[in-house]
Parts: C-alpha cells; structure tokens; sequence
C-alpha cells in the first residue's frame, strides 16, 4: 500500500452531505477526521460511497413530492397517463441506472478491500515498527520487541513510521480499533493477526474494544500517542531506565481481570512472551506462562 503524499479533497457537496447524515462534526466521529494514510482512505471509501448511493436517494425523495405536487387532485391541467408502468424507456431506467450504481460499488469494493488490506504493508522510507498486541481482561498489552519495553493501555508510535501490529488474545475474541488511523481487526486466543498502520500527525488519538468481551468492556480502551521520531525514542529511553520487568509473574498478575486498569509501562520484557500467550492455547501442555483466570 502506498503511502499518500497529499491529502485528496473530494467535492465539497459530498463532504457536506455525509456530516448531515452523520449528525455530527468530525471532532465526534473521529472516522471522518484520520490522522494517517489508512484512514484517510477509508475515510474517502465512506464518502465516495455515500456520494453513489444519494444519485438514487435524492431523485426519489425529489420525484416523490414532485409527483404528489403535480398530480394533486385540485391540478386539473395534470395528463392522466394510466399505462406508463408499461413504458420500455421508464423500466430500462429504473433498472440500468441502479445497475450501474451496484456495478460500481461492487468495483470500488473489490479495489478497496485489496488497497487498504490489513496484511498490506504500508510503502515508505522509513523502516516499519513492530508492535505486538495482546488482549486481556479488560485492557491492551502493547509489546515493543525490538525496544524490549512494553506498555498497558497506551501505544506509543513515531510518526511517519509504518507500524506492523501483531495482534492476538489471552482471553475471549475482541476487536482492535483506531478510528482514526484505520482499521479494525479481530484479536483471538490461539491466532495473530495483523495490521499496518502509520500515523502522519502527531496527537493522542482514541483505541477501543469493539468487541463485546464480559462485563469491563466499556472501559476496554486505550490512548495511542503519535511523537516525532526524537521524542519516541526519549520515552523508549525513560521506559528502559525505570527497569519494571515484566516476566512470567508479573504477567499472570496482570492477566488477572481488572477493569479501568492505569497505564503501566514494564522493562525488560520476557523474550517470546507474545509467542507463549498464542502457544499457551495452541499446545497447552507447553505452555510456560499461567492461563487467565475467568
């Protein structure tokens, strides 16, 4: 996936439309306001969209109260014109028009899907950061393995660096989202997913569970903190130098379920810890760290 160079305005009517039918600003549907290239194509997937489908909503709402203006009892000077239902003309309109519009929501989905894939790594200079995510009761474990720091509850990115998450879960299925970064991709027991994000301003953005996981999850949120390069690896450094290991015992005691958990950030973290959460439910017999309890 290319990253955007320049952000692309689609016609002011479409934008215009798409808030009204929102019923908010963008400062309240974050989707509507990304922060990075993913987002910013979906953004522009809703609109475009929104856009097709009102060369059909606005016609009919348009043609229905022209119709019961104009063939209003009182208006004597209206044609009476029984038969038009069997007019080719009308019924090759009624049909090709709505065809064309399916044809092309079908071609700018099947594009779209391929564009802004969560596995799509995202094309820049700059070398991509991995993250690994795990989900827990009712909180996020962000990983940093090339840095050896982790943090709950906070993810911290560079801006202008591709960012490749590895997601998985060691608890029940949630949903990881940014809104406006992008992309929502499912967390499960047992499985890694993926996503590639890159946040292109900085800010402190909004992450969410939007997957019902148990009676925490309307508190299952987090803060993502987009910094230039510099400050990134400043606060890389501050985790480093406060040395709170995160090893086997400190991650059962945090795996425990705990709702409105505060932010905490651990150094060193113990190696292949992601890899023995998954494992944990892929060979149970081998796994080396303690199971959630429920």
């Amino acid at each position: 996936m290319k990253q955007e160079t320049h952000r692309r305005l689609l016609p002011w009517p479409v934008a215009v439309t798409a808030l009204l039918v929102s019923g908010c600003s963008p400062a309240h549907w974050p989707v509507l306001d990304p922060a990075g290239p993913v987002g910013l194509g979906e953004r522009n997937l809703i609109l475009v969209v929104i856009g097709l489908m009102l060369l059909v909503v606005i016609p009919v709402f348009v043609m229905t109260f022209w119709f019961a203006w104009r063939y209003r009892a009182s208006n004597r000077q209206a044609v009476y014109a029984p038969d038009w239902s069997e007019s080719r003309g009308l019924s090759l309109l009624f049909w090709l028009v709505p065809g064309i519009i399916v044809a092309g929501l079908g071609t700018i989905a099947w594009f779209s899907s391929h564009k802004l894939s969560p596995y799509e790594p995202i094309e820049t200079d700059a070398t991509p950061l991995t993250i690994q995510v795990v989900a827990l009761d009712w909180k996020w474990l962000f990983i940093y393995p090339g840095q050896h720091i982790a943090s709950v509850n906070r993810v911290v990115l560079p801006i202008g660096v591709p960012v490749d998450f590895r997601i998985t879960s060691d608890t029940v299925m949630n949903a990881f989202f940014i809104p406006r970064l992008g992309g929502q991709i499912y967390a499960m027991a047992g499985m890694e997913t993926q996503l590639h994000l890159l946040a292109d301003r900085a800010g402190t953005y909004y992450g969410e569970n939007t997957q019902y996981s148990g009676r925490g999850f309307p508190y299952q949120h987090f803060e993502v903190v987009a910094l230039p390069k510099a400050d990134f690896e400043a606060w890389v450094k501050t985790v480093r130098d406060r040395h709170h290991p995160l090893d086997t015992n400190s991650y059962a005691r945090l795996a425990r379920p705990s709702v409105r958990k505060a932010v905490a950030e651990y150094a060193p973290v113990k190696p292949r810890l992601f890899e023995d959460v998954i494992n944990k439910y892929v060979h149970p017999g081998a796994a080396t760290i303690g199971t959630t309890p429920r």
